[in-house]
């Protein structure tokens, strides 16, 4: 567990507290997870590269650090990891955007993928791969080994949920990435959902259940 983040922030755990409860609308559930995103950016980009550049303040010249937002590129999971992604920009407006679009086979709840759309130079670039559950791990198992392939700086995965079952197969999978969740919950049910969670978060969170 030691390339586990645990981001216990009470505003970050206040947020998917509010998430988690069944009545939460679906207008509430998405404001509530750009907001958590937002939050949870500023601890997984904690360790960003910075360089210094010149500029003037009303009084002066002086040397200053920025990050380059342009090597870092944020990667969402389709679908539900628009969420993540969309307050994780509000952060880092610079940041290059790529996508995988995986759906979970019902029966064998392995990974299918139907869509891959990555930035040029991803050699160049750190990633943040986004994706509101880490349940069975199949998905993340298998984004990170299509990213792989493009040979990029780093790999970080952000999730707001997590469980044991999916934090074990991930690691097991893929030492090298380091996650980062709000929260580690019991367990796995028979249908691959995290207890106690909070429910399907792509159809709570585009009101398609």
């Amino acid at each position: 567990m030691s390339n586990v983040h645990h981001i216990t922030h009470p505003l970050v755990q206040h947020k998917l507290t509010l998430m988690r409860k069944k009545e939460a609308s679906t207008n509430s559930f998405r404001r509530l997870l750009n907001e958590l995103a937002m939050l949870m950016a500023y601890e997984v980009t904690r360790d960003m590269a910075m360089q210094d550049v010149e500029i003037e303040t009303p009084l002066e010249t002086m040397t200053a650090k920025v990050i380059d937002g342009k090597k870092l590129v944020f990667v969402s999971i389709l679908r539900a990891g628009t969420g993540i992604l969309d307050g994780m920009l509000s952060v880092v407006p610079g940041a290059r955007v790529g996508h995988i679009g995986l759906y979970r086979d019902p029966k064998t709840l392995t990974a299918v993928e139907y869509y891959f759309k990555m930035p040029q130079n991803m050699q160049d670039r750190d990633v943040i791969v986004v994706d509101p559950m880490l349940a069975t791990g199949n998905s993340a198992i298998a984004a990170v080994e299509r990213l792989k392939e493009l040979n990029p700086k780093s790999i970080k995965f952000v999730c707001l949920l997590t469980c044991p079952e999916g934090i074990a197969a991930l690691q097991a999978a893929h030492p090298d990435v380091p996650i980062y969740t709000a929260a580690i919950d019991r367990q796995l049910n028979d249908h691959g959902y995290i207890l106690p969670g909070l429910g399907d978060a792509g159809d709570r969170m585009f009101g398609t259940k």
